[in-house]
């Protein structure tokens, strides 16, 4: 494999997760945190205390604080950042390129999952926007079942590459693809980024539930009528319906809806016993997509009247401070329903 220039923005668990995947894969990879003691702190112990404290760093990757010599060369640039700091982080690079005089730009990717606040934008409608002063952006979005200490202890992975650039996705798929980590293209971005974008809604239900005393039959209803929702939307935004069959809808969904590991479903778990989302969001300690992606979805299923009673009872506990027992309760006892309704009408959208 020939060695690519690679920049990963974002020092979090994932984005040192994917940029030790890329390192493992031989390429030169620069990681960049804006934090510059995070990055002093790296660099001298070989380690990402924070988020990744057990594992060794590749010694091939290069950590900086320096985004101008995070950026320069690289022929693929990661976003791997929290949704609400999406826009200034691209900004910032918008405004490193267009200093350098940056006629061309590198396919942009990102591994990061929500919608922006207020405009319920795509992450890959962020990127395409910031960065139109350069012409038309070749974006793909890395998505699915993936827990960044599984990816770095190479428990066995599989992903998906997503976007209408053809040549870009099999860019990104060659890059990361090795003998853990394996990547499948799918040209439907939307689907691919509602898919794992939403689903973190469902996971908060999920640790919710299991915080206020419910077993796995709840949780199973909540996992089926969840994805059920979330392709009601995505189909609606111009999804293929299938994508949330695949990798990135109930794979994804599984993974965080059912797992310790998931930030969201801890949360959810928090909720459940009673903590606040305030008290919740102040001892995490990372961020918490879910909260916002809820209030977002909900917005946006009113917008465009799609039906997501799921997403609207926890868009009412994180709003309105309603209980999870509350919204369990009104979820359970609304209009009877045939389970295909929706489901039945799929053949009719192709």
């Amino acid at each position: 494999m020939t060695a690519r220039k690679i920049a990963v923005l974002g020092a979090g668990s994932w984005g040192t997760a994917l940029a030790m995947v890329l390192a493992e894969n031989g390429h030169d990879v620069r990681l960049w945190t804006h934090h510059q003691d995070q990055a002093d702190e790296m660099i001298a112990t070989g380690k990402n205390a924070r988020y990744l404290p057990d594992l060794q760093l590749p010694k091939n990757i290069s950590i900086t604080s320096d985004l101008a010599l995070a950026l320069e060369g690289a022929e693929l640039i990661n976003f791997v950042v929290p949704t609400k700091a999406m826009r200034q982080v691209a900004s910032q690079v918008l405004a490193v390129f267009q200093e350098a005089g940056v006629t061309n730009l590198p396919i942009l990717m990102h591994a990061s999952k929500g919608l922006e606040q207020g405009s319920h934008l795509r992450i890959s409608q962020i990127l395409e926007d910031v960065f139109s002063p350069l012409g038309e952006a070749k974006v793909v979005v890395l998505s699915g079942p993936s827990h960044a200490e599984e990816v770095a202890q190479h428990d066995i992975t599989a992903i998906t590459a997503a976007g209408t650039d053809q040549v870009a996705c099999d860019f990104v798929q060659e890059v990361f693809m090795n003998d853990y980590f394996r990547v499948y293209t799918n040209p439907d971005i939307i689907g691919v980024e509602l898919g794992g974008s939403l689903k973190n809604i469902i996971a908060l239900g999920a640790g919710a539930l299991v915080g206020a005393g419910f077993g796995d039959n709840a949780k199973a209803a909540l996992l089926t009528r969840g994805l059920a929702e979330i392709t009601r939307l995505g189909v609606t935004m111009g999804a293929n319906p299938l994508t949330f069959m695949g990798l990135s809808g109930v794979g994804d969904l599984v993974v965080t809806a059912t797992s310790v590991h998931s930030r969201n479903w801890r949360a959810g778990q928090q909720i459940g016993q009673g903590q606040s989302v305030e008290e919740v969001e102040a001892h995490m300690g990372m961020v918490v997509e879910g909260l916002a992606t809820a209030v977002s979805a909900y917005e946006l299923a009113q917008e465009k009247g799609v039906e997501m009673p799921i997403t609207q009872a926890i868009y009412l506990v994180i709003k309105e401070g309603l209980s999870i027992k509350e919204v369990v309760t009104a979820l359970m006892t609304r209009e009877r329903k045939g389970e295909l309704q929706f489901e039945d009408n799929l053949a009719d959208l192709f």
